[in-house]
């Protein structure tokens, strides 16, 4: 029973079932952004946000059947692989001796037998002597290219796994025109933002600017929900983002001024009793035929008809007021002119430890590296005698064919072998 259980484990069609399902979870993981709030999928897969969080689809990549998944692969090449290594060798090693073994199979006349070494040994084949039988071989490290490309499809994935679970995330918010200083000194500059394209349709792309301490730089790229920028160790992603409001601040008797970002509840005052409380700011509104406004309080894109909600302060007496912007307020000596909302990005920044990138760009070297091994290092093993030669190895046809079409005039009738 057990090694009904090894052998089903170590097999390709649990390797390649694990494989189409872990294929699955990416894709599925690629369409869906991911680490989001429950709110912000239920406003943006209205009536699936249920299901899609119950089935963990707003973490694939760290969810337990992915993770299981990962690992049954990670078993399933170790078994395949890893452990049949010892195999390879003993199989390589007597491959040679059990050539010299094996009964001749083509007969050739003695000026074909010369023909044949002569062009095995201009091919630069090994000669190994046994008794009356010089066995010549070549690639013999292709014996370990199904081992290498095994062994490396499994640093792929663990190499890829740390890439996956060790990167620094950090979500963090930037108004246009600014920038966010890491830890490292790297700058990440927001160019401009929008909620909606040219069409009118939600787009949430930024165009960004990555500097690294050494002073390269990425250009100005744009993101967008599902296309990241990846640059240097980092990898910056369009998480969410925000609208808030503006108001620029000028003092009448000294012409100073100031714009200030109107993001929570606040009190904006020269002598702290006459100023503007600002309490909202809504994405539209509805005017009926009296005159009066019904506000719009949600929205998913931009904000169309954008007004300020406030509480003007003046010698104690507080009025409140809607205003659009362009207008401008003037108590206690200072104007209050109110802007267009800002739209702001949710950058997701996530950096990867240099190293493993590294190790994952090696994994994919020894990956093509195990595979030219397979398909151009097949290794060739022919038995040569007095009388002829066989051909033996893993793969013979296709040498067998080329020596059949070099030495077709040289070879003996069947009938003279018998």
């Amino acid at each position: 029973m057990v090694r009904k259980i090894l052998k089903f484990l170590r097999s390709m069609t649990f390797g390649m079932v694990l494989l189409s399902l872990i294929l699955v979870c990416s894709f599925a993981g690629s369409l869906i952004a991911q680490g989001n709030s429950p709110e912000w999928y239920a406003q943006v897969y209205p009536g699936w946000q249920g299901p899609l969080l119950a089935l963990g689809l707003d973490d694939v990549f760290g969810s337990w059947y992915f993770i299981t998944l990962m690992a049954l692969l990670c078993l399933n090449l170790i078994l395949c692989s890893l452990i049949r290594i010892p195999r390879v060798i003993r199989a390589s090693r007597a491959a040679t001796k059990n050539a010299a073994a094996v009964q001749t199979k083509v007969a050739l006349t003695g000026e074909g037998v010369v023909k044949l070494r002569t062009f095995l040994e201009q091919r630069r084949y090994r000669k190994t002597t046994f008794d009356k039988t010089d066995v010549y071989t070549k690639n013999h490290i292709g014996w370990y290219g199904s081992f290498l490309t095994h062994l490396a499809i499994l640093l792929t994935l663990l190499f890829g796994a740390a890439a996956l679970y060790l990167p620094t995330v950090k979500d963090q918010t930037c108004m246009p025109g600014h920038s966010i200083t890491m830890d490292d000194g790297t700058s990440i500059a927001v160019d401009s933002f929008q909620i909606e394209n040219e069409l009118g349709k939600l787009d949430y792309a930024s165009v960004i600017n990555i500097t690294l301490p050494d002073g390269s730089s990425s250009g100005d790229q744009r993101i967008s929900v599902n296309h990241p920028l990846s640059f240097g160790s980092y990898k910056i992603y369009q998480q969410t983002y925000g609208t808030v409001g503006a108001v620029n601040v000028r003092n009448t008797a000294t012409g100073g001024e100031d714009t200030f970002i109107l993001d929570e509840l606040c009190f904006l005052s020269l002598d702290g009793v006459n100023g503007v409380w600002f309490e909202a700011l809504y994405p539209g509104y509805i005017r009926d035929e009296n005159g009066n406004f019904t506000l719009i309080t949600q929205t998913s894109g931009s904000y169309a008809d954008p007004v300020y909600q406030v509480l003007l302060s003046s010698d104690g007496v507080h009025t409140p007021v809607l205003v659009f912007p362009g207008e401008t307020l003037a108590v206690g000596g200072v104007e209050y002119t109110f802007e267009d909302p800002i739209e702001y990005p949710g950058l997701r920044i996530k950096k990867t430890p240099a190293i493993v990138n590294a190790l994952l760009f090696a994994a994919f070297g020894l990956m093509v590296l195990g595979l030219w091994f397979c398909f151009f290092q097949t290794p060739a093993i022919v038995a040569v005698r007095e009388d002829g030669y066989t051909v033996a190895g893993p793969k013979p046809q296709g040498l067998q064919m080329e020596l059949s079409a070099l030495l077709a005039s040289d070879e003996k009738k069947e009938e003279d072998l018998c």
